[in-house]
């Protein structure tokens, strides 16, 4: 495989922006238990401000999020989404020191929650305590295992909650890795549920967006893929996934607005960002030539696969935020890698590079 598969970012953005559905799949009696009427609050800044001096590496796709019981009671609730392939002795020791941290520093009703998803059935930890002279502590905390859903998969394409895709596509990752051709048929498949399922156009990005991160696919096959997706969507009428720049300028120029630039062109870019970075200039981000630079990487990597998208990032290390904007407006109308070459150069250098006369 020469696809690279890291999973924490597809599950940050999909927790954020479907968390009730994440909780009532992964843990129901939590999500029974909240009054979503009274919404919730990402606390992420406050995990960040507690565990940054952890000894215990990089934190992948920690969450945190203020909540309501029906009740009227507070609580914050820790999620853990564990995305390492082997065992972490310290993992659930990890838990307990963010879990005691927050506690210490709040006074605030914590609750911890975790989701594995590595390829060890019998790893399982679910608690951390000692015990010495008749002291004792005992901590424990809910685990969900995705290996378990191996031979669910009528089960979970039956189910329209979101997750269930998200979690049919993290298999696949594993049952795929040295196949790409099984995973380009695992990944079409579920693409095609997004229409099957009743998704509104924001749910089929969503998800897409999860799936495409999840299973990588080598440039030819990408474009296979995408050739496959932009016939299903002329036949059905639906320009859903092929229209997702329009939908990637909006979310892309509210993220970046709310969070920072940097994540904000991180996200939407995948979606055609173009607007979002004027945007972030608009406002005065710092760091948005990088950011765009990586934003540019991911449009050409969408559209003319990850060989292209490095050349190209080559090529703009040393030029100026104009070139990247070029470039980035090039992506959409570029019918090859090399067209984007030519946008790299000042206008009045390309000589009609991308205009009708050179067509002629």
């Amino acid at each position: 495989m020469s696809t690279n598969d890291t999973f924490d970012s597809p599950w940050k953005e999909m927790i954020e922006r479907y968390l009730p559905d994440f909780l009532g799949f992964f843990f129901p009696l939590v999500a029974a238990d909240l009054d979503w009427s009274r919404g919730y609050v990402f606390r992420d800044t406050e995990l960040q401000q507690v565990t940054q001096d952890a000894e215990f590496g990089k934190r992948l796709a920690d969450r945190l999020v203020q909540v309501w019981t029906h009740g009227g009671i507070e609580a914050w609730v820790l999620i853990h989404i564990e995305v390492q392939g082997q065992r972490d002795g310290n993992f659930a020791e990890r838990m307990f020191v963010y879990h005691y941290r927050l506690f210490d520093r709040y006074r605030r009703g914590i609750v911890s929650l975790a989701v594995l998803s590595d390829e060890q059935p019998g790893w399982r930890p679910s608690g951390y305590g000692y015990e010495q002279w008749g002291c004792a502590l005992q901590f424990t905390f809910p685990v969900v295992k995705l290996v378990d859903y191996f031979g669910r998969e009528a089960e979970l394409a039956a189910n329209t909650n979101p997750f269930t895709i998200v979690v049919l596509a993290h298999l696949a990752t594993q049952t795929t890795r040295k196949d790409d051709q099984a995973r380009y048929a695992a990944k079409w498949a579920l693409i095609r549920q997004l229409y099957e399922r009743g998704y509104s156009r924001e749910q089929v990005i969503d998800v897409f967006s999860a799936i495409d991160w999840l299973l990588r696919l080598p440039p030819a096959l990408n474009n296979a893929l995408w050739t496959d997706i932009y016939e299903a969507e002329r036949r059905q009428q639906m320009r859903y996934i092929t229209s997702v720049e329009q939908i990637g300028i909006e979310r892309g120029i509210e993220q970046g607005i709310e969070q920072g630039i940097e994540r904000g062109i991180e996200r939407g870019i995948e979606r055609g960002i173009e607007r979002g970075i004027e945007q972030g200039i608009e406002q005065g981000i710092e760091r948005v030539q990088a950011v765009a630079l990586d934003a540019v990487a991911l449009a050409v990597e969408l559209r003319f696969g990850i060989d292209a998208a490095d050349s190209i990032v080559a090529a703009l290390r040393s030029a100026d935020l104009a070139a990247v904007q070029r470039v980035s407006a090039a992506t959409r109308t570029a019918s090859s890698a090399a067209e984007l070459f030519l946008a790299v150069a000042p206008p009045d250098s390309q000589a009609g590079s991308l205009s009708t006369d050179s067509h002629r």
